[in-house]
């Protein structure tokens, strides 16, 4: 079956890379126009220019862990498109310096900053559009290490991939 999301505006964190890059391939194919936002403005010129050859797209820089930043970023893509129908909330970070043993304050603080707060922020930046709308749907990417702690992945990210299953769970 062949799904068209002709006319749907979708904003996907994390979209210059890995997962996001991934998600806004696969919707700027089925007719969405993409936003991708990120930190690292070469991977979002990058990300725009493969999936401007498949489609409508575009991008914004961001970090997710700025609130005030995250909120104007979706207040301008509603007032660019006028709606905002899907969010893939994929923007996410470890530490190189994960065990507990070694995890600094900072590290933990920048961990839990981009991958909870991050989430969080975006979701709810979204959610009066989508509510006003009528509708629209959050997708927030989560881990295996969300469900199966491990020292590979380490505490901060065990910790914020568990919370953002919650936080889904909770919206």
């Amino acid at each position: 079956m062949q799904t068209s999301l002709a006319g749907q505006v979708v904003w996907i964190t994390g979209g210059g890379s890995g997962i996001g890059l991934a998600a806004a391939t696969a919707l700027v194919t089925a007719g969405a126009h993409v936003v991708i936002s990120g930190r690292n403005a070469a991977s979002n010129a990058a990300g725009l220019d493969a999936l401007q050859k498949l489609g409508s797209a575009e991008s914004v820089q961001l970090d997710v862990a700025d609130r005030v930043a995250v909120q104007a970023a979706a207040d301008d893509i509603v007032a660019r498109h006028g709606r905002i129908d899907v969010l893939v909330n994929s923007a996410g970070i470890n530490t190189p310096q994960r065990s507990l043993g070694v995890l600094s304050a900072q590290a933990w603080d920048d961990v839990v900053a981009v991958n909870l707060s991050g989430t969080f922020y975006c979701a709810h930046a979204v959610l009066p559009t989508m509510r006003a709308q009528g509708g629209g749907l959050i997708i927030n990417v989560s881990s295996w290490a969300g469900l199966y702690a491990s020292k590979l992945t380490g505490a901060a990210y065990n910790a914020t991939k568990r919370a953002v299953i919650a936080l889904t769970e909770s919206i």
